[in-house]
């Protein structure tokens, strides 16, 4: 009798200890975003908060933005290793991981705004035509900047050939190519990392969004702006598959009410608030800004971007992806679903 009810007592302390490990569950969430900006505000800490209550708050998340956890060209290997539980980053910084997933980055595919191409990306994910890229980690949810275009110090851009020779950053591997060729030099850095450059005169222009423009500061340091969407950043915030697992189901299912298309249109709503507020910002100073709003039917721009299209998935094919092209047609088709509101 004795030796039952230790065993019992032994047992009941052991329940006891697992649910408090589960009512204090600290979660670490590292991305590259300013903890100043709008979208680590409306974002990311609004996401946070979202958890927090549903998990009666049994789950904290701990935001450490600006790289302070981990570099944005790292921050989806922290989460796969367990440095980072959530990590949110861009896919085009770890060149050749997602190559499905950047087809959404190409021109033509998600050119009205942030939450069109959100849309765009996660119905991709939700309907399994890119999941199988994301297999080492517990997707939350995608979503994209809006259509980036060309910001420079001081050359207006209003034909291809204007960038001939410019030292321009590019996002990614995807949106350089496009840039070469049209004749600039596309030169690779993370975002945090731009501004310092163009003061220092390492860059003459930039690759971006209106909304990038405005969160590090660049409308500061350019004078024109060429409004032609050639390609979308997309991106992923995502969870360490282990961390999950260790989860009690009702964190579990806090974390899934905030994960999919709910949070993709909400992260996408707040980039394309963004995007106003930078474009605006750039027209108060009394900039240049050129708009061509239709580049793969005008005849300047017509050539370079398409060419980009089918050397991009050209590129995939070679490399046995033979699913490129359906992927391609897929992110089209789901475009016309995910006009902007």
């Amino acid at each position: 009798m004795k030796r039952t009810l230790t065993c019992m007592l032994t047992l009941s302390l052991t329940a006891a200890a697992v649910s408090t490990a589960h009512a204090e569950t600290t979660l670490r969430m590292s991305h590259f975003w300013p903890g100043a900006s709008s979208i680590n505000k409306n974002a990311f800490e609004a996401w946070a908060e979202a958890v927090e209550e549903d998990s009666n708050g049994s789950l904290t998340i701990e935001n450490y933005p600006s790289q302070t956890l981990s570099q944005a060209d790292e921050t989806y290997d922290a989460v796969v290793n367990g440095i980072a539980d959530i990590g949110i980053t861009a896919q085009g910084y770890t060149n050749g991981r997602f190559p499905l997933s950047q087809i959404v980055e190409l021109p033509g595919v998600a050119n009205e705004s942030a939450e069109q191409g959100a849309c765009v990306l996660q119905m991709l994910y939700d309907d399994g035509q890119i999941a199988d890229e994301y297999d080492d980690t517990h997707v939350l949810f995608m979503f994209t900047t809006g259509p980036g275009y060309i910001h420079t110090r001081d050359t207006d851009v209003q034909k291809p050939s204007d960038l001939e020779g410019l030292r321009i950053r590019r996002p990614t591997a995807v949106a350089g190519n496009i840039l070469k060729n049209m004749g600039a030099e596309p030169t690779g850095m993370p975002a945090p990392e731009i501004y310092t450059s163009m003061q220092r005169g390492v860059l003459d222009g930039v690759s971006l969004p209106w909304e990038g423009m405005k969160t590090f500061r660049l409308n500061e340091l350019t004078e024109y702006h060429t409004q032609v969407p050639f390609y979308t950043l997309i991106f992923v915030a995502t969870m360490s598959q282990d961390k999950y697992d260790s989860l009690s189901p009702e964190q579990q299912k806090a974390i899934d009410e905030n994960s999919g298309m709910k949070w993709a249109k909400k992260a996408g709503k707040v980039f394309a608030a963004d995007d106003k507020a930078g474009k605006r910002q750039a027209e108060e100073a009394g900039h240049t800004i050129r708009v061509i709003d239709n580049p793969l039917e005008d005849s300047a721009w017509e050539k370079p971007l398409k060419a980009g299209i089918d050397k991009y998935l050209g590129d995939l094919e070679s490399r046995g992806l033979d699913q490129a092209r359906d992927v391609y047609y897929a992110a089209l088709e789901a475009r016309k679903s995910c006009s902007a509101e």
